[in-house]
C-alpha cells in the first residue's frame, strides 16, 4: 500500500506550516512545498518560508531550492514535486504537500497537460502587445478565446496573462483547455486533503501582524539584496508581496510606515484572492476554520481518525 499523502492548502498566514510540522511529527512524514514564492532561495523572511529550526524538525523539499533568476512554471514545479513524492514513497514514508498556490494542487489532483513549446517570436510578440495595450485591454482580448483564464488570473499578474495569450496564439487552443486535459499526478485514493479557511477578520489580523514581524526579522535587507541583483522585473520572485513596497521605501519613495501599510494591504488582498480561488476550485475539500493551533489540530484529527495525537 502506498504511503498516504496529505495535502494542506490555505491562504497566506492561515497556519498551514504549523499544521504540516505537527502532522509530520505525528506521522514521520516529509514535507513538500506547494508555494510558488517559497520555491526561491532569495526571500526566506518575505515569503514566510520555514525557518532553519523548523526545517530541521522534518525533511523539507522544494523550499528555497531555486535561484530568483530562474522563473519556474506550474509544469516545472509539478515535474519536480512528482519526482520528490516518488522518492519519499520509495523510502516508505508519508508525505505532506503544503502551500498556498492553488494551481499547484490543481495540477497534482486534476492534471496539467504538456503544452507545446511556444516559439520565441510568439512570446516576444505577446510581451510587446501587453506593453502597448496595457493590462485591461490585454485581459479583455484574452477573455474572448479564454474567458476562464481572464477571470482566474489575478490583477497585476502580467506573467500569467501573457502566458495565456501566447499559448492561444501559438496553438489556437486556450490555455484553460490545455490545463484541463492532463492526467492527475496523484492516484485517486492515495491522498487526503484539507483547506484552512479562518474567518476573514482573524486572517487579516494575522496578515498584518506577520508583515510587521517580517520587518523586524530583516525583510528590508532581503529586498535590498534582491534589488541589487537587477533582475528582470517580470520574473515571478519580483512579484512577491512586499518586494515592490519595500523596494519603494529603500529608494526613498515611501516612509517605512507607508511601505509597511501598503504591503499589509496587498497581503490582505492576496489572502482574499487565495480564499476565493480555493472556494471555487477546492469546494469539495474539508475546511478547517479554527484560528488557534490546538483547535485546528483537533479538527484535523477528527477528519483523520486513524491518526494518534
Amino acid at each position: 500500500m502506498e504511503p498516504r499523502i496529505w495535502l494542506i492548502a490555505g491562504p497566506t498566514a492561515s497556519g498551514k506550516s504549523a499544521l504540516a510540522l505537527r502532522l509530520a511529527a505525528a506521522t514521520g512524514a516529509e514535507i513538500v512545498n506547494a508555494d510558488s514564492m517559497q520555491l526561491y532561495a532569495d526571500l526566506r523572511v518575505v515569503t514566510a518560508r520555514p525557518s532553519p529550526d523548523e526545517e530541521a524538525r522534518a525533511p523539507h523539499h522544494l523550499f528555497g531550492a531555486v535561484d530568483a533568476a530562474d522563473g519556474w512554471s506550474v509544469g516545472r514545479w509539478l515535474r519536480a514535486a512528482t519526482a520528490v513524492l516518488g522518492e519519499i514513497a520509495a523510502r516508505g514514508r508519508p508525505a505532506i504537500v503544503v502551500g498556498g498556490t492553488g494551481l499547484y494542487f490543481r495540477a497534482l489532483t486534476r492534471g496539467l497537460a504538456e503544452i507545446p513549446k511556444v516559439p520565441a517570436e510568439v512570446r516576444r510578440s505577446a510581451e510587446a502587445e501587453y506593453e502597448a495595450m496595457g493590462e485591461d485591454a490585454f485581459r479583455a482580448r484574452l477573455a474572448a478565446p479564454d474567458p476562464a483564464a481572464a477571470q482566474r488570473i489575478a490583477p497585476g499578474d502580467r506573467q500569467r496573462l501573457v502566458r495565456a495569450w501566447e499559448v492561444f496564439a501559438a496553438t489556437a487552443a486556450p490555455l484553460s483547455d490545455w490545463q484541463s486535459t492532463g492526467e492527475p499526478a496523484l492516484t485517486p485514493g492515495t491522498w487526503r486533503a484539507v483547506a484552512l479557511e479562518p474567518p476573514r477578520a482573524a486572517l487579516y489580523a494575522r496578515c498584518d501582524a506577520r508583515l510587521a514581524a517580517m520587518v523586524e526579522a530583516g525583510a528590508l535587507e532581503e529586498v535590498r539584496t534582491l534589488a541589487a541583483r537587477n533582475l528582470d522585473p517580470a520574473l515571478p520572485i519580483m512579484k512577491a508581496v512586499g518586494v515592490r513596497e519595500f523596494s519603494a521605501q529603500l529608494r526613498g519613495e515611501m516612509t517605512l510606515a507607508e511601505a509597511l501599510a501598503a504591503a499589509q494591504r496587498e497581503t490582505r488582498r492576496y489572502a482574499k484572492r487565495q480564499t476565493t480561488w480555493m472556494r471555487g476550485q477546492m469546494a469539495e475539500w474539508p475546511r478547517l476554520p479554527e484560528t488557534d493551533a490546538e483547535g485546528r489540530w483537533r479538527s484535523f484529527l477528527a477528519l483523520n481518525p486513524g491518526l494518534t495525537p
